[in-house]
């Protein structure tokens, strides 16, 4: 594949694993005494500052892929927040809709983690700055 195909499809990959995490966000700021009430549910300890965390981190990190800075420590960050959430929001295995969420949490890590390891390519503030 030429390089031109490569750099578009990286971004394109990048920019459609943002829309998922600004997705799942936008519901959590429109309702922050509901998510911090599931949170408080599931166990977590200090619900309201992992409310913010998950906030920052499902906002700011997808944007910073998007503009491939900062993208390996961004996207690790960004996989190990969705093993975390598979782990406690998504661990009745039992529950068809649960079980899938589980799965689809480790292929988005998995996604990732495709990103720490190979970086946001040649369309990316990352690449720019090493030139």
């Amino acid at each position: 594949m030429e390089n031109r195909n490569f750099d578009a499809l990286s971004l394109i990959g990048r920019i459609l694993i943002a829309v998922l995490f600004w997705v799942g966000v936008s519901g959590k700021i429109t309702a922050p005494a509901g998510t911090i009430g599931y949170i408080a549910s599931s166990g977590m300890p200090l619900p309201t500052l992992a409310y913010a965390g998950s906030v920052f981190v499902e906002l700011v990190l997808p944007i910073l892929i998007v503009l491939g800075y900062r993208i390996r420590l961004s996207a690790l960050v960004l996989a190990l927040f969705t093993i975390v959430a598979a782990l406690f929001f998504h661990n009745q295995l039992g529950d068809m809709n649960q079980s899938v969420h589980f799965f689809k949490n480790l292929a988005i890590a998995g996604g990732l983690l495709q990103l720490t390891a190979l970086g946001g390519g040649a369309w990316s503030l990352d690449a720019r700055r090493a030139r």
